[in-house]
């Protein structure tokens, strides 16, 4: 069975819309402003390149990254290499990119679920709000990947939905504070 690992920059209050600056959002960018870089806070992004085998999103995280992402051959290039699964009830065949590897189609949460039970590695789940909400909703994500920032966004796309559901725990598996108030929290989720 695969793991299915959700990674996300988070603001304190839970946003997760726009961080690197993407277009529509009024605090996009939030990442980048006000906060001192240091690298020793992403060294999690580099090692989710090596330890992930696929990565998956939804159509609009799909459509913001794939014109971006395969131009970028050495920040990306673990990623650009792995299969790519988008769920998505509306984006066709015609739609994906020609230059970003194997990229596949899933039509429902039914057919996540039937990926994870295939053999192979972690599947990493990138950007996708909505979809990020529906996979925690439905049981399926399996560990926690969050980088949270000292920063209160207000309004905005969330990482977790409100809907009403039973208790999940979670175990934590890493944590750090970094010098720039980035906390990087790990967290497996507890069946």
């Amino acid at each position: 069975m695969r793991t299915l690992v959700t990674t996300a920059f988070v603001s304190l209050d839970g946003v997760m819309e726009g961080p690197g600056g993407e277009q529509g959002y009024r605090n996009a960018g939030w990442t980048f402003q006000g906060i001192e870089f240091d690298p020793a806070a992403y060294e999690l992004k580099g090692r989710e390149q090596e330890e992930a085998t696929a990565m998956m999103m939804g159509r609009v995280s799909y459509q913001a990254f794939a014109p971006v992402w395969p131009t970028m051959t050495v920040e990306f290039a673990g990623y650009n290499a792995m299969p790519k699964y988008v769920v998505s009830t509306t984006l066709g065949e015609q739609d994906l990119v020609g230059n970003w590897s194997e990229t596949t189609i899933l039509r429902s949460l039914d057919d996540v679920a039937a990926l994870k039970q295939t053999d192979g590695g972690p599947i990493i789940v990138h950007g996708s709000a909505n979809l990020n909400q529906n996979l925690s909703d439905a049981g399926l994500i399996d560990r926690y990947h969050l980088l949270v920032f000292p920063v209160l966004l207000g309004a905005g796309k969330r990482l977790f939905s409100a809907t009403d559901k039973d208790r999940q725990n979670l175990k934590v598996i890493e944590s750090e504070s970094y010098s720039n108030g980035i906390q990087k929290l790990v967290y497996d989720v507890v069946r």
